[in-house]
């Protein structure tokens, strides 16, 4: 059963908090044994990870072989049906489209003193993806990462994707296919990090590194940020659904569950004033996991981290989804966009009863690489933005530099800057002994 918590209650304060509070992300002491794979990728590239994944994946490779080709490539493309393809086709059509709408304009303008002031954007050169392997692998995942790195300029796009005794999804495959991926290594784990981060004989070394991964994946991804940008360390899913009694009970307990059932360290939550219905959501989810085919991975998260909470109204509801700081956030009530401006902290927002989340995971269009563990607090979805980076301009003339130069001058000396305040003098001294001579030279 899951927590019912009703903001009316005396002790509603301290169960909210705990909730909060609750500790669902994997946490084995694994951060060593990741130390150790990295020095051992660094000192020796390709055999290392070939040694690795041998051990890990059971899966015997050569330099040659690290890589798919495009005869593999296209052997395992073949095998997807057509509906599928016109599924993952559709999905990149919409991602591609809103994505695009995400690349910011380059400016330059100047000012009254005639300084030309701006800023650049410009791609990061080359962007590596993880995509967690075997047939539990997520194609929606590969066009999300890749397709806007592609959008925003990215040159080189390298997958890593390990293949467990040799399985692959060749949606996968595609699906990279479709999104301009421009390689694909059949390797995983904290060495496949390491791999892209410093680069082996095989594998030349990418600038930023995105995508989800377990655990030793995310402690690799913190190791080697610094060398190469990382988009975030992701947790287990959550959602929070705020729900108004006007709505199906079934839809809400199916919308709980699409992020119960992919892991049991997922988070499922109800936010409602309406007590009855929420009771009546709770009822629909057991009767869902009676037959849902990953009822033990939904059932174990509903159990542990789910919750119902029942507050006086929407106002109410607003104020604590904004300290739970959700990754997604459905508003099931008759008027979603004005709730929507109450809320600060959302990974995504879903407005109304007809936009499951789980239209967000494949064909809306915005990203589903999202904050978890209410760090939307202070971070956003993967977007363009994640592969490209700003360059300030900056042009001085004469006239500039005179007119601002000597306030430079004194916060430099104010700082004990001395060579940066000569820097700024000498420059001054040029223009004052240019001002001082005399029209047509000396005499």
């Amino acid at each position: 059963m899951p927590q019912f918590l009703n903001t009316t209650d005396a002790g509603f304060a301290a169960a909210f908090d705990a909730l909060l509070g609750m500790k669902r992300e994997d946490s084995p002491d694994v951060d060593a044994v990741v130390a150790g794979i990295i020095a051992d990728v660094r000192a020796r590239g390709d055999a290392a990870v070939i040694e690795l994944t041998g051990k890990f994946d059971r899966l015997a490779l050569t330099p040659e072989t690290l890589a798919f080709t495009a005869e593999e490539i296209a052997a395992e493309v073949a095998k997807v049906s057509a509906e599928d393809r016109a599924a993952l086709e559709l999905a990149a059509e919409r991602i591609r489209a809103y994505h695009s709408r995400q690349m910011p304009e380059d400016a330059m303008w100047e000012e009254p003193t005639g300084a030309r002031l701006g800023w650049r954007w410009t791609p990061v050169s080359a962007a590596g993806l993880y995509v967690p392997g075997g047939l539990a692998s997520y194609p929606s995942s590969v066009l999300m990462n890749a397709i806007p790195a592609k959008v925003a300029g990215v040159a080189r796009l390298a997958i890593v994707c390990p293949t467990p005794g040799g399985v692959v999804n060749p949606l996968v495959l595609l699906a990279a296919q479709i999104a301009g991926v421009d390689e694909i290594y059949r390797i995983g784990g904290a060495q496949a990090i390491a791999a892209l981060a410093y680069g082996t004989a095989s594998i030349p070394p990418v600038d930023k590194i995105t995508g989800p991964g377990n655990a030793y994946v995310a402690a690799a991804k913190r190791r080697v940020f610094g060398k190469v940008g990382i988009d975030m360390i992701a947790g287990p899913s959550e959602i929070l659904v705020i729900a108004d009694g006007d709505n199906d009970p079934d839809w809400i307990a199916l919308d709980l569950l699409s992020q119960a059932e992919h892991d049991e360290s997922a988070q499922s939550v109800l936010i409602t004033p309406d007590a009855a219905f929420g009771r009546a959501v709770a009822a629909a989810v057991d009767k869902r996991l009676e037959t849902l085919e990953r009822r033990a991975i939904a059932g174990a998260s509903w159990r542990d981290y789910g919750a119902v909470i029942v507050t006086r109204d929407l106002a109410e509801a607003a104020a604590l989804s904004n300290r739970m700081a959700p990754e997604h956030l459905e508003l099931c009530v008759a008027d979603p966009e004005a709730l929507a401006e109450s809320i600060t902290h959302a990974g995504a927002i879903f407005l109304g009863g007809w936009t499951p989340e789980a239209i967000g995971d494949y064909v809306g269009g915005p990203n589903h690489v999202l904050p978890t563990a209410r760090s939307a607090r202070f971070s956003s979805g993967l977007s363009v933005m994640d592969f490209i980076k700003r360059t300030t301009l900056a042009k001085m003339t004469p006239a500039a530099l005179a007119a601002i130069g000597p306030s430079a001058e004194r916060l430099a000396i104010s700082e004990s800057l001395e060579a940066h305040g000569l820097s700024v003098r000498a420059r001054l001294n040029a223009l004052n002994a240019r001002d001082a001579e005399p029209e047509g030279g000396a005499a």
